[in-house]
């Protein structure tokens, strides 16, 4: 890695324990309290526990204090293994005392309904009559339709539903293998990555046909996360099973990546477009790096080196970009979460 790159300062960084290893969390779309300043975070933190119930915390974090606080009240068990958590969007919740819906993934789609300082559960979106293998491996919140969600299923399809409704919108065969992962781009066009090796694109209002932007350049090699950069909607991004690349992706240009990020030393995990820029993003892996990329206009011969690097304690399996605060970005490894001021 060239001396470019600049390692983050550890004073950047806060640490949340877990009594519970951690994989599902997101922050909250809007502040805990009304101040303009917007210094205290809000961030739903979920177990990773096999075959056994799992807890979902919602935990907040002061700048000014640096420090976090949990809160019984908004503790709460998930059944089976949680696998992604979403808020839905600010624009839809724009008061910080209004009630705020959370949805999670594991053996259903569910959505939870906090009230102030209570979580009760909404509904639980069951489609297990069309299939024995229904479980969403992911799924996604449409931002500028919110009364729709879309999920992703290793029975090779993507469901959209209408979750006001708790019905079944619709359900496309998406692939020809198992769907990792989903993210839409506008109110009726979404993405998805599978283990058939390729990226589709899905408009709804043509729901016999889909577009293939991407396939892996080895036989058979699964994708398994996709990002939609919502500054520019030209492009996405994707990574493979057991690679060390962030594969970046115009959708003018079916096939032939713009940019593939490869200073990784071990198999990416997790990819987050910057909320305020369309030519950055971050990318975590088992090499318990977090690196943030300033996507160049033309990369020169050798390559892309990011821009940042932080090294975390163990193998990062998820990270998330705040859209509130720009400036912090969460990873979590083993039973930590933690905050980096980027």
């Amino acid at each position: 890695m060239e001396n470019s790159t600049q390692e983050s300062n550890l004073e950047n960084a806060f640490t949340y324990d877990s009594p519970y290893p951690i994989y599902a969390m997101v922050f909250s779309p809007s502040s805990t309290t009304s101040s303009s300043s917007n210094k205290t975070h809000r961030i739903a933190v979920g177990s990773f526990i096999e075959h056994f119930n799992n807890k979902v915390e919602i935990i907040s974090f002061d700048e000014e204090t640096s420090t976090f606080k949990t809160d019984p009240n908004l503790s709460f068990e998930h059944q089976n293994t949680l696998t992604k958590l979403m808020f839905i969007s600010n624009m839809f919740n724009p008061s910080p005392n209004s009630s705020n819906l959370l949805a999670s993934s594991g053996d259903y789609l569910r959505l939870w309904d906090i009230k102030g300082n209570s979580v009760e559960p909404k509904s639980v979106l069951d489609n297990s009559k069309s299939s024995e293998f229904c479980a969403p491996t992911s799924f996604d919140w449409n931002e500028l339709d919110p009364n729709r969600i879309g999920t992703s299923s290793v029975d090779t399809t993507c469901t959209i539903w209408d979750i006001e409704g708790g019905i079944v919108e619709t359900q496309l065969i998406a692939h020809d293998k198992e769907v990792y992962d989903i993210a839409w781009g506008e109110v009726g066009i979404f993405a998805s990555v599978s283990a058939d090796g390729s990226v589709r694109i899905f408009d709804l209002r043509d729901k016999e046909h889909s577009t293939i932007i991407y396939e892996s350049p080895l036989p058979d090699t699964p994708l398994l996360r996709l990002a939609w950069n919502k500054q520019d909607l030209r492009y996405i991004a994707t990574t493979l099973m057991d690679s060390n690349k962030v594969v970046i992706m115009d959708i003018r240009s079916p096939s032939m990546p713009v940019a593939e990020l490869d200073r990784h030393l071990a198999s990416v995990n997790a990819i987050a477009w910057a909320p305020q820029s369309c030519r950055h993003i971050c990318s975590a892996g088992d090499d318990s790096q977090a690196l943030i990329w300033e996507l160049p206009t033309v990369s020169g011969p050798n390559g892309i080196d990011p821009i940042l690097a932080y090294s975390a304690g163990s193998e990062i399996n998820q990270l998330q970009w705040s859209a509130l605060q720009p400036d912090w970005i969460a990873i979590s490894f083993s039973s930590k979460l933690q905050l980096l001021k980027v």
